[in-house]
């Protein structure tokens, strides 16, 4: 009997093993290692330090649907001298006005007919001229436009009573904690040190602070709340502080220890509710301008909440805050996918793994919210505020390979907000379905653009979205949430493709601009990526069809049995089949080298030929003129590399000396003076990693995408792979 039950123990460690195994061999293991990563010592390991009055190194704080961004000092004291690096400022995803149109201008004036398939097809885009069409579009594009809420700085004096400028700032040690969502700032002002602590509400919009100096005692710190006027330009780094149109805002005195500003705008009215412990004083300095002075302390704590359309002001303590953040930030760091680099030799390790720590906090922090992300998050505007929805695969997709698929779920919801418009664009063009927009905001509305009214590549995303939240949660329900708007999206995809009767195909264009944002529209047909895309999506959306006992839509099986092949030429892929001089003209090897997507994003589809793949991809490697890309192009690169089998192209990827590659000291992917941070750069490099680690469906080998040259000792968990 003894004997059995030893045969019987071996026989269950044997079927553990076996099982194990064939986990691994599917990808769908969850870790690389028996013993949990310390994810505190991980994550602190890369809290960052500034000693300076860098104007690149702004640091946030924030819960993903407000942020709120500070200079070395702990606050947003010099606005103006960091407005050309990462500037300062406060955004919610609420934060939206719109200018009345007093012109009376109709979205129809944006509207430009191109001839396509053999029929007039309005789109929206920028004109020359008559100068009112003109006005119409840039009405439209600039309205709404998201605001900076509020800058709030630190006032303060020398001895002599002359304000502190910028440079008289000494000693500068400032420390963002990662793993409780707290900034500690250090500094002096003429030999006295000051000592400020911020952090964010994870579930409000409200940030705490507590500032300690015999400074305050001495009268010479006040702390200033100013509201600017937005710009409604392409760019708002919240440094105008006039404007000709009539806003308002008013301050109430509540109590010895609580004040409310409220401010009116043309279509967005909010409140900031302001309130702190000790002694204090508020005054109005100007029109929208604010001062509170503390006294005879040394010690002063306040906490600033931002709140749109409310009566009552509810102001957490700053203890509150604090409690909060670090609760909220502790959570997310527990939960989720961590990666740990510690244990290779290779010399770029440390410098990936900081990049990667700090990526999941910028995105958390920037990106999930109820709405999808502006590419530059919510420290400043670019293209007015506007989300794009071709870049929602990089800002979202990260999130569910990581485990977090909750945080892209947050902002799904939007997309039933947009599914009335997008159904709209498809019937006034004369399509199926629903067709996505491009550049939109938050009603999810069209926006007039020159070259986004033309790309269709942010088209099938919804689908892989949905597909996510589907492995995520595999059963009705989930089918049920998102059938609707994935079943659309098909019909458009579908109704889109052009059947060409001479060569028995079915086409995407002429009438299309590719992710690849160099090529006429009125000449550019069958784009590799897109027709790939199309390919995958549509199986994607045939097999929610049979998952829910569903008739197959005949439409959608006729495109995918015809749809073109890929189109190829000296026996590698062209970017559109229309493009022979794809790697010979330089006007076609800039921007992004998208063909890359089609097995980098992409799995292999039944278009795909790898070896083919590979010509095309050591051909990009060699003649791409890499500095003139963007920053989610290097993560793409290091994903199609990762999937051909090339590991140290896919490290060398990430590492490319490219300044749109830059990865700036507070974790931002900085693209140029323009755009000093550019997050699909960010949510990119996770997604990459996700792929480089985890592998994706059908791949067995164990992190795929590192070297096997005895460097790189990469430990990882709650990672999930890829499609």
């Amino acid at each position: 009997m003894k004997q059995e039950i030893q045969l019987m123990k071996r026989f269950a460690v044997l079927i553990v093993l076996i099982t194990l195994a064939a986990c691994s061999a599917k990808g769908d293991t969850k870790t690389t290692t028996k013993e949990p990563i310390d994810r505190k010592a991980l994550v602190t390991r890369h809290n960052v330090e500034i000693t300076s009055m860098d104007t690149l190194a702004s640091l946030s704080v924030g819960n993903g649907s407000f942020a709120f961004t500070v200079d070395a000092t702990g606050l947003q004291s010099f606005p103006e001298e960091y407005e050309n690096g990462v500037p300062l400022g406060t955004m919610s995803d609420w934060g939206w006005n719109s200018h009345e149109n007093t012109a009376d201008y109709k979205f129809e004036e944006t509207l430009l007919e191109f001839e396509q398939y053999g029929r007039d097809i309005p789109y929206p885009v920028q004109i020359n001229k008559p100068e009112r069409k003109r006005n119409a579009v840039e009405f439209f594009r600039e309205n709404p436009h998201r605001v900076q809420l509020g800058i709030l700085g630190f006032h303060l004096q020398k001895e002599n009573g002359e304000t502190v400028e910028v440079s008289e700032i000494e000693n500068v040690h400032q420390t963002l904690n990662l793993w409780t969502g707290e900034i500690e700032s250090k500094f002096k002002i003429e030999g006295i040190p000051v000592t400020v602590y911020t952090a964010s509400h994870q579930e409000k919009d409200a940030i705490g602070v507590r500032v300690q100096s015999k400074l305050i005692e001495q009268n010479r710190l006040q702390i200033r709340l100013r509201v600017p006027y937005p710009t409604a330009d392409w760019k708002d780094t919240a440094t105008m502080w006039e404007g000709e149109r009539n806003y308002k805002s008013s301050l109430t005195q509540e109590s010895d220890q609580k004040a409310i500003i409220k401010h009116s705008m043309d279509s967005l009215n909010y409140q900031i509710g302001w309130a702190w412990k000790g002694k204090a004083s508020i005054e109005e300095k100007g029109d929208h301008d604010f001062l509170l002075s503390p006294s005879g302390t040394t010690i002063f704590e306040f906490t600033c909440h931002f709140q749109k359309n409310i009566e009552t002001a509810d102001i957490p303590e700053f203890s509150s805050v604090i409690k909060n953040s670090i609760e909220g930030w502790e959570r997310f760091w527990q939960g989720g996918g961590a990666v740990d680099f510690s244990g290779s030799t290779d010399p770029r390790a440390h410098e990936l793994e900081r990049r990667v720590v700090l990526s999941q906090y910028l995105t958390k922090l920037q990106c999930t919210g109820n709405q999808p992300p502006q590419e530059t998050g919510l420290t400043f505007n670019s293209w007015y505020g506007r989300p794009h929805l071709e870049m929602t695969w990089w800002h979202g997709m990260h999130f569910p390979l990581w485990g977090r698929s909750e945080l892209l779920e947050n902002w799904l919801p939007w997309y039933n907000t947009a599914f009335s418009k997008a159904k709209g664009i498809a019937q006034r063009q004369g399509f199926d379905g629903a067709r996505w927009q491009k550049m939109t905001g938050p009603y999810g509305n069209d926006t007039p653009s020159s070259v986004g009214a033309f790309l269709i590549w942010q088209q099938p995303h919804f689908i892989t979205f949905a597909e996510l939240m589907y492995r995520e949660d595999p059963n009705e329900k989930t089918l049920n949430k998102y059938k609707e708007r994935v079943f659309a999206t098909a019909d458009f995809m579908a109704s889109f493709a052009h059947y060409n009767e001479e060569r028995d195909r079915y086409e995407l264009g002429p009438g299309v601009i590719p992710a690849q944002e160099r090529h006429n529209p009125t000449e550019t047909f069958n784009p590799t990526y897109e027709l790939a895309y199309w390919n995958w999506a549509l199986n994607v959306a045939l097999e929610w069809k049979q998952r829910l006992n569903e008739e197959p839509v005949e439409e959608w099986q006729k495109v995918l049995k015809k749809l073109s092949p890929l189109p190829v030429h000296n026996n590698v892929y062209l970017a559109t089949e229309n493009a022979k001089e794809s790697y010979s003209d330089p006007e076609f090897m800039t921007d992004h080298p998208s063909v890359l997507g089609t097995y980098g994003m992409l799995p292999e589809t039944s278009l795909l030929d790898k070896d083919i793949m590979e010509n095309t991809f050591d051909l990009v490697w060699d003649v791409w003129a890499w500095e003139d890309t963007w920053g989610w192009d290097f993560p793409m690169t290091a994903m199609a590399a990762t999937r051909l089998g090339k590991p140290e192209q896919a490290i060398d990827a990430l590492f490319m000396d490219v300044q749109t590659n830059t990865y700036l000291g507070n974790g931002h992917n900085y693209q140029d003076e323009r755009l000093t941070i550019y997050l699909p750069g960010n949510g990119g490099l996770l997604t990459a990693i996700a792929v480089m680690c985890a592998g994706w469906e059908g791949n067995t080998e164990k992190n795929p995408g590192f070297p096997k040259n005895g460097k790189w000792n990469v430990r990882w968990e709650g990672l999930k792979p890829m499609f």
